[in-house]
């Protein structure tokens, strides 16, 4: 257990440091410094405490990644040992090391056995990076040099270095930091937002049939790959209807397109498989991975390529111009390795798939299924997310859905929770090991939080 944290400074006085020397993700930043943010100290299992005592449930596992919860002495084990022995070495000059090995033999044998190689990076960001040279390198290699387009989708969350926020579709992100060339986006597969009168399935096809335009507008010749996450998360934890995966992956192998997931929020037992693209039924031909890689414990992520990629790389490519400094960190594998070992050997993804997870659902399905303020509830495993509504029989929306979502998240650090809001959802995801007990918490608080809003928007 982690002894509590005495901090030695006030917490106004780490708040104005704060303040003098850093620029926070996605955040107004002169709000920010009148506000002062929270001052985290400790954690401990799901829960994390600020300067001033106050103890929160963290409902969204850091950023989708703490899978097995704060405190896990056999993680840090595992990175001291590391440290004493190789703090650090590259991948560079003709050398590995035996924890990225160990690491790479446990990953596959935990992904399915169509893959067979990984590029490792330091996040998801570079992950995504790595995949647009990769993709193109492929289709040189074969000597289709001209497939260099990539499709993404509209509110799609790929990451925020230039080429990752290009992939994704959030066009506030390329407002502010531009494009690359050879990006395209289509349409998101979000049915309550703007399904219509089409049916869930129906809405499913018409939005894959887009990627089918997509394609033949552009020329598939000149079509390197589509990449999407299995469920939207960022963009506000959207699962697309059942239809639409089957058609994607299709369209895919019609046109020899790659069809690639990002898998860095999905992996590592978010939705009760070890990976999500598994819970959807479908087969990329790339995995972008991170977060869960290692709990958050140290930066870690990677593209995983398939056999017929990375034969093709491997025999036929030469020599690849890349290269990370960090790829394959040795501390960073080591803690990955106890990691997975632990998601592994515990039980930990099968706990979610047949307890955990349908117990949350469950839960929010009782507590949320009739409220006034909540049309949708949508996720699976330790993954969910409650839709805002103003009118369920027209699933009208609100027009200041944005400021009610975050209104509802405040009122959630309030009470002792974290949740995330994003456009007009409230999205949650505790860590994997979370208990029945926490569960009910976690939905009890959520639950306040959502009826003072509904109080806001006159809904209650």
């Amino acid at each position: 257990m982690n002894l509590p944290f005495e901090p030695q400074r006030q917490t106004q006085d780490y708040q104005a440091s704060d303040a003098a020397h850093h620029i926070h993700a996605f955040v107004d930043q002169k709000a920010l410094n009148a506000e002062g943010p929270r001052v985290m100290v400790r954690g401990e299992g799901l829960y994390l405490w600020d300067s001033e005592g106050k103890r929160y449930l963290d409902g969204m596992s850091g950023l989708w990644c703490t899978q097995l919860g704060y405190g896990r002495k056999d993680l840090t084990a595992a990175a001291a040992a590391q440290m004493d022995q190789l703090a650090y070495y590259n991948m560079f000059f003709h050398t590995t090391h035996p924890a990225v090995i160990e690491l790479s033999e446990l990953l596959f044998s935990l992904l399915p056995g169509h893959y067979s190689h990984v590029i490792y990076t330091n996040s998801g960001s570079e992950a995504n990076e790595v995949l647009i040279r990769t993709v193109r390198r492929y289709w040189q290699v074969l000597g289709k040099p001209e497939k260099k387009i990539m499709i993404g989708r509209w509110n799609g969350y790929h990451g925020s270095t230039l080429a990752a926020s290009a992939l994704g579709g959030m066009k506030f992100m390329h407002e502010m930091g531009g494009l690359i060339p050879d990006v395209a986006h289509i349409d998101e597969p979000y049915w309550y937002a703007q399904g219509g009168d089409l049916t869930p399935a129906e809405f499913g096809r018409r939005c894959a049939l887009q990627l089918e335009e997509k394609i033949l507008e552009l020329g598939a010749q000149n079509v390197a790959g589509f990449i999407a996450e299995p469920f939207q998360g960022a963009g506000g934890m959207i699962f697309p209807p059942e239809s639409y995966w089957p058609e994607i992956q299709r369209i895919c192998r019609q046109y020899d397109v790659l069809l690639c997931a990002d898998e860095v929020i999905g992996g590592f037992g978010r939705t009760g498989e070890w990976f999500a693209h598994q819970y959807f039924g479908f087969e990329p031909d790339t995995l972008s991975i991170a977060k869960g890689l290692t709990s958050g414990y140290l930066p870690m992520g990677g593209l995983v390529l398939s056999k017929r990629m990375a034969e093709a790389l491997v025999e036929r490519g030469g020599v690849f111009a890349h290269g990370l400094t960090y790829s394959g960190h040795p501390v960073a594998a080591a803690v990955a390795l106890a990691n997975l070992k632990a998601l592994r050997d515990e039980g930990i993804v099968r706990q979610v798939k047949d307890d955990t997870g349908p117990y949350l659902h469950k839960l929010l399905h009782e507590v949320f299924g009739n409220h006034p303020l909540i049309g949708e509830i949508q996720g699976t495993g330790l993954l969910a997310a409650l839709q805002f509504v103003e009118d369920k029989g027209t699933r009208k929306r609100f027009a200041n859905e944005n400021d009610l979502a975050w209104q509802c998240r405040t009122f959630g650090f309030e009470e002792g929770v974290i949740i995330r809001s994003t456009l007009g959802r409230m999205i949650m995801a505790p860590a994997l090991v979370a208990s029945r007990v926490e569960l009910d918490e976690l939905v009890d608080k959520t639950r306040i939080a959502v009826d003072r809003t509904a109080r806001i928007a006159g809904k209650l």
